[in-house]
């Protein structure tokens, strides 16, 4: 029964060959740029030229008038309301009033001459003027001369000065040795200062050996009865040969 379920020569076998199927990949992740278009196109392949489709025109756009909206007043034409020229009464216009020129008696010619003749100078006899405020002006005992002794003359080379100070006590006859430090008074330096130093080592504290800290079972946790017992065995599921596993995270 099993023979006739097969169709012509054809039997379940291995591939001869490598399938592409058997081995994972990151899939069509790549993408080659198109040949087709204007944009984005395959810059190794030449392009045609492209035209691009226009809209259609709206034609003449119509007229946005308002319309008879306007009221005009009957008698009315292109040049103007019909009929005769009509005059309209108003009432009549008030007088100007009279313009105010001075007359002759206005004017003062004799005063004229100081601008329009040439004339000598003149001098103006006015009061006399406020004395100012006192100033306060330094008087000659204001002023402090420098000192002609010393070595801070101004304009005088000065000698060579010595000062006199207090007598020291260090180096002195009277001085106390007493009070000088004895052999003790100095600390003694370091051989490391002057010398090579020699290696050092330091004494650290003793470290506990290494162990393990965990829980271990002990002998009544073993069952030694149940291992005379034979395994038994499950139905798993079938897998394919050709199931391309999923990968999820591809690395670039």
């Amino acid at each position: 029964m099993a023979a006739e379920a097969w169709v012509g020569s054809w039997r379940p076998h291995r591939p001869r060959g490598p399938i592409a199927a058997l081995y994972g990949s990151p899939g069509p992740k790549y993408g080659l740029p198109t040949n087709v278009g204007y944009r984005l196109h395959d810059p190794s392949r030449s392009r045609a030229p492209a035209y691009s489709f226009g809209v259609r025109g709206g034609g003449r756009q119509p007229e946005r008038s308002p319309g008879p909206a306007y009221l005009l007043p009957p008698g009315t034409t292109a040049r103007g309301p019909a009929g005769t020229p009509a005059f309209s009464l108003h009432g009549r216009p008030r007088d100007l009033p009279p313009p105010r020129t001075p007359g002759p008696g206005r004017y003062s010619p004799e005063r004229a001459a100081p601008l329009t003749f040439p004339r000598a100078p003149a001098c103006s006899l006015r009061s006399r003027t406020r004395p100012g405020a006192g100033q306060q002006t330094p008087g000659p005992a204001a002023y402090q001369l420098p000192p002609m002794l010393g070595p801070r003359v101004v304009n005088k080379s000065s000698a060579p000065n010595f000062s006199m100070p207090g007598r020291s006590n260090v180096g002195a006859f009277y001085q106390d040795l007493c009070k000088t430090p004895g052999p003790c008074g100095y600390r003694v330096v370091d051989a490391d200062v002057y010398k090579r130093r020699a290696p050092r080592y330091s004494m650290l504290a003793r470290n506990p050996l290494p162990g393990d800290n965990t829980h271990k079972p002990g002998p009544g946790t073993y069952s030694p009865e149940q291992q005379g017992r034979q395994q038994g065995v499950t139905f798993g599921i079938r897998h394919s040969n050709y199931l391309v596993p999923l990968i999820v995270d591809v690395l670039d």
